[in-house]
């Protein structure tokens, strides 16, 4: 048998140190051919198959030799096996061309990997994307249901098909509701989210396609609502509007009366707004049990609170700590006051605390772009650079690319420390590691 790299793409990167693929000799640079027979096209698969106590691993190796392998396990217990791809196969991406795709909002000259828009299901399963299911055949939906890959995170936006087909610019959007609804016999457990579009799946729409969706509760755990976000990218894109004060009071007013009514019939609120509603229009946020247990904080929902939370306990620790420390944190502008508030609060138990918070108007994307995690390098050290900033520069790990410490905009830690003179520190999202940076213990 030939070694055939063309046609295998399951290529051994790495064994795990006192694993079972150390034990029998696999080798990086082998291939895995098949599990009890059968071909791996995924990751789904190949974890799927390996979960049982007896399998035969069928393995090619770089001396073109097959070997077949009988292993004898416990259950679930790991091979030790790592591949050249994470998911195996290739990333499947996204088809649509949605009335809010905030990659069709970048500008020009960014890293390749943002303009990647990914609708993978093994990815929502491994890392908690949402996907579309617009590129899903009946096959890939019988082989999420046949592997139970669950949970799975949607992307709704509406149940209604014409309307569905409109935002997401695909004439394969139409059946969302029915493929959940095979998900949802099939015992997946799912969560939703729907980017709310004003004047388009907002009000009637919006309340239309909960009363759909509580049909598949308890396996749609909970649906996210998240406002469109707009940048200043957007010629020949879809005409839309963003969200003001007075409209996300509306929303607000709509969603907690859904909630109060899905709290009766289901036992469940089911459906959350994004922090970003209550900030835009100057509300509180809502208190601690009606998260729920903060399902969907990868939607932003319930950060702020469960920060503050965490925020209150800490500080319990450091009551009467006297230092001598000048800090500054920069942050979006919708994070702006609740930092701000928190700040004041530490500044006021810790003797000697001095604390700065600026607030980072993002002209890279936008102005009405306001989150922290969009912030470049770019415009901290424009709006920063003839600052004070103290000893140190505070900024959110939200800020960063996931696996480096580098911005959006390429800039590096280090561009910035440089440009403003100043050490830079990242602080994780939770109240802990905010107070103990902030306070440098």
């Amino acid at each position: 048998m030939e070694l055939n790299e063309t046609k295998f793409k399951n290529i051994i990167t790495k064994i795990e140190k006192g694993s079972i693929a150390e034990e029998l000799e696999i080798k990086p640079g082998d291939i895995l051919v098949s599990i009890n027979n059968e071909k791996i096209e995924d990751i789904i698969e190949y974890k799927y198959l390996c979960c049982d106590e007896y399998i035969e691993m069928e393995i090619l190796t770089k001396e073109n030799e097959l070997i077949l392998f009988e292993i004898e396990k416990e259950i679930d217990e790991d091979i030790g096996i790592e591949f050249e791809n994470p998911i195996i196969d290739s990333v499947k991406s996204c088809r649509n061309k949605c009335v809010f795709c905030f990659i069709d909002q970048l500008p020009q000259g960014m890293r390749d990997t943002l303009y990647f828009k990914d609708d993978d299901s093994r990815l929502s399963f491994l890392q908690g994307n949402f996907i579309t299911m617009t590129n899903m055949g009946e096959k890939e939906i019988e082989k999420m249901i046949r592997y139970k890959i669950s949970p799975v995170n949607i992307s709704i936006h509406t149940t209604d098909s014409d309307l569905r087909i409109k935002m997401l610019g695909n004439r394969f959007a139409g059946n969302i509701l029915e493929n959940m609804t095979k998900l949802a016999k099939a015992e997946i457990t799912m969560n939703g989210q729907i980017v709310l579009v004003k004047n388009l799946n907002d009000e009637e729409n919006l309340e239309k396609t909960i009363n759909d969706l509580k049909t598949l509760h308890p396996y749609l755990n909970s649906v996210a609502v998240v406002p469109i976000g707009i940048t200043k990218y957007r010629e020949n894109l879809y005409p839309v509007e963003i969200f003001d004060k007075e409209s996300s009071i509306a929303v607000i007013n709509q969603i907690h009366k859904l909630q109060e009514a899905l709290l009766k019939e289901l036992g469940t609120r089911f459906v959350f707004l994004s922090d970003e509603f209550y900030m835009m229009a100057g509300y509180e946020m809502p208190e601690e049990n009606e998260y729920e247990g903060f399902v969907q904080l990868e939607n932003g929902v319930g950060l702020t609170k469960k920060l503050e939370i965490e925020f209150l306990e800490s500080i319990n620790d450091i009551q009467n700590k006297k230092i001598s420390r000048q800090i500054s944190i920069a942050t979006g502008t919708s994070a702006f006051n609740f930092i701000s508030e928190i700040s004041e609060k530490l500044c006021k138990v810790v003797e000697g605390l001095q604390v700065k918070v600026y607030k980072i108007k993002n002209e890279f994307f936008g102005e009405t772009i306001t989150v922290s995690g969009l912030i470049t390098g770019s415009d901290i050290i424009n709006q920063l650079k003839d600052q004070d900033l103290g000893d140190i520069l505070l900024i959110p790990r939200s800020m960063m690319k996931a696996d480096e410490d580098i911005f959006l905009d390429n800039i590096t830690i280090k561009d910035l420390e440089k440009a403003l003179n100043v050490e830079v520190q990242i602080s994780e999202i939770d109240g802990k590691s905010f107070v103990k940076n902030v306070v440098g213990i």
